[in-house]
């Protein structure tokens, strides 16, 4: 472990000499990647020189045990010293654990209606309203891309850009079937219903990565609608893009504009044709891997929102937390910190967390 943190102090190093070249300063992309790989590499040089500030003073403390004036202040300063070097070196285990390089990145999210019917399209609208509530909490910007009304209220499908501080490192954990347990607002015996929603998740991506040929391309302009069918355009503004190879559809309404909304459901487009890729990849190397949001059937589920019983259980980790009611207002940091805890304690022991 310490030679690796030797080896990481040395190449900051490096990196502090290089940022500061004439060639290097005069172009702007290597000052950016450059800065950038010094930034990632700060938090682990800055907390290793704080361990071996710790040794040095344990050291300078343990000299003065056998001093017997001293004897009672410098065992107390050991003890402290002592507690504060296996903090700081657990800390230092975790910052070598390796980085998921999208961990940085916006995302995009899908959320869909799906086993339940009606019920299933409002839960939809409320994981929507959650995680709305979220972003607000942690300060980052959601902008919707697309969105398809139920009929009795939420969305059979809404697709949204979220922006901010490390967004994906939070949220990349929401991907998979979500389950509700309650009596919905259709049902006039009382009865407790399980229905379902699934949400995807999906770094954003530079252009440069994908690469879509035009005439691969079916596009379509209409009418942009709401539920039941009500226009809420008078032009033909919404757009919808048909990829032909794979036979991936997205469709983008929300701006006025036809260019900006063609503009939304092309940058859709290639992070789905990404994300696709990618699971291809992943489950060649894995066969047995399951896609990341499951058929949406009942028994597929990673979390389930027990209404009568105040309940949320995340079921990859067996956590439950009886606060629903906060949870569905945005409070999803207490599940969110279980969920990377656990990644964390998997990793260190050279495990993959499966969500």
């Amino acid at each position: 472990m310490f030679e690796r943190l030797d080896n990481i102090v040395k190449k900051y190093e490096e990196l502090k000499q290089e940022l500061v070249k004439p060639d290097v300063l005069n172009d702007y992309n290597l000052l950016k990647k450059l800065s950038k790989e010094q930034s990632d590499l700060e938090e682990t040089v800055s907390k290793y020189n704080e361990y071996k500030s710790i040794l040095t003073s344990l050291e300078e403390a343990k000299s003065l045990q056998n001093d017997p004036e001293l004897k009672e202040m410098a065992l107390g300063e050991i003890e402290e010293l002592t507690k504060r070097e296996e903090n700081v070196k657990k800390e230092l285990e975790i910052l070598l654990v390796p980085k998921d390089e999208n961990d940085g990145k916006n995302v995009i999210m899908e959320i869909r209606g799906a086993a339940g019917g009606d019920e299933a399209n409002i839960f939809a609208g409320d994981l929507f309203r959650m995680y709305s509530y979220y972003a607000e909490e942690q300060g980052w910007k959601i902008e919707v891309l697309n969105a398809i009304e139920g009929t009795s209220g939420g969305y059979s499908q809404i697709e949204y850009m979220v922006k901010g501080n490390n967004v994906y490192s939070k949220l990349k954990y929401e991907s998979g079937s979500h389950r509700v347990q309650r009596v919905p607002v259709t049902e006039t015996q009382g009865r407790v219903h399980t229905s379902t929603a699934t949400v995807l998740v999906m770094p954003e991506i530079e252009d440069a990565q994908i690469e879509v040929k035009e005439s691969d391309l079916k596009i379509d302009v209409f009418h942009s609608s709401g539920a039941g069918g009500q226009s809420v355009n008078t032009s033909n503004s919404a757009v919808r893009i048909t990829h032909i190879p794979t036979g991936v559809v997205v469709a983008c309404q929300t701006e006025r504009s036809q260019l900006k909304n063609k503009e939304n459901a092309m940058k859709l487009l290639k992070i789905k044709l990404h994300d696709a890729m990618k699971q291809k990849q992943e489950s060649e190397v894995d066969a047995e891997r399951k896609s990341k949001i499951g058929t949406g059937d009942r028994s597929e589920k990673i979390r389930t929102y027990n209404y009568p019983q105040n309940r949320v259980t995340d079921h990859r980790i067996n956590f439950s937390i009886m606060e629903l009611d906060r949870v569905m207002d945005g409070n999803l940091s207490p599940i969110i910190e279980a969920l990377i805890t656990e990644d964390m304690r998997l990793k260190l022991a050279g495990e993959e967390f499966k969500a």
